[in-house]
């Protein structure tokens, strides 16, 4: 076996991967972002019941916010069950509870790790939010500033330097974990190499790790360039 055919084997499995990488931040980070919102959504429809009863049940009931509670149980469920098992679902279910079969596994897996980030990275973004003290928002309605103005002129570039730290470990998490969607044969670079492994070769199988840390050792420099470049209260 020669060393060509193992490269060209190991980097076009390590194409997928990085294919998987892209696709679930593009569309993570927005779905993430939305699910915040809903997370911190103070939308109550029954928030009348506070004017109109003293009755401990309906004032109680007059402060259950769905959106927040549908959001907030979404990604409960979501980041307490594994992605290899989410995996499974989104390529099983629909045909086996709906008759419409995924035809496309490298599509279930591209649904369940955006799905999956999104759950994960709406956490970050909701600390972040959450994180910027209430008398900023306060000065911003002083000064006439629309809800949306505030958000984006004042509040998002604060949120985007406070959760570079979070969301970097999390994107280079989602760099190893592009290796499972071999579990439902989609041929990454790990699955490549085991093929090689079965013809009795182990190296590119230890291989694997140079394209993983590679990757990840230019994602450690370009957040550590990121972190820096926002440093905004420099001594």
């Amino acid at each position: 076996m020669s060393f060509q055919t193992v490269f060209q084997s190991l980097t076009e499995g390590f194409g997928l991967n990085c294919l998987i990488f892209a696709v679930t931040l593009i569309t993570a980070i927005p779905l993430g972002l939305l699910v915040s919102f809903g997370s911190m959504s103070k939308f109550r429809p029954f928030k009348f019941l506070e004017r109109i009863s003293t009755s401990k049940i309906l004032r109680a009931i007059s402060k259950f916010a769905p959106i927040r509670w549908i959001t907030r149980t979404f990604v409960w469920v979501i980041r307490g069950t594994p992605l290899m098992l989410q995996i499974f679902v989104v390529l099983y279910a629909p045909g086996l509870l709906f008759e419409m079969p995924l035809r496309s596994r490298e599509t279930a897996v591209l649904i369940a790790f955006a799905v999956n980030y999104a759950a994960y990275f709406s956490e970050i973004f909701r600390g972040g939010i959450e994180g910027i003290p209430r008398g900023q928002h306060e000065a911003c309605q002083v000064l006439g500033m629309t809800k949306a103005q505030a958000f984006f002129r004042v509040v998002l570039p604060q949120v985007v330097k406070r959760i570079i730290p979070p969301m970097g470990n999390e994107i280079i998490t989602l760099v190893k974990d592009t290796s499972l969607a071999r579990v439902v044969a989609v041929t990454e670079i790990i699955m490549c190499a085991e093929r090689f492994t079965k013809q009795g070769l182990i190296t590119p199988l230890f291989s694997t790790g140079i394209y993983f840390l590679v990757f990840n050792g230019v994602l450690t420099l370009f957040f550590g360039w990121l972190e820096k470049k926002l440093d905004y209260y420099k001594g």
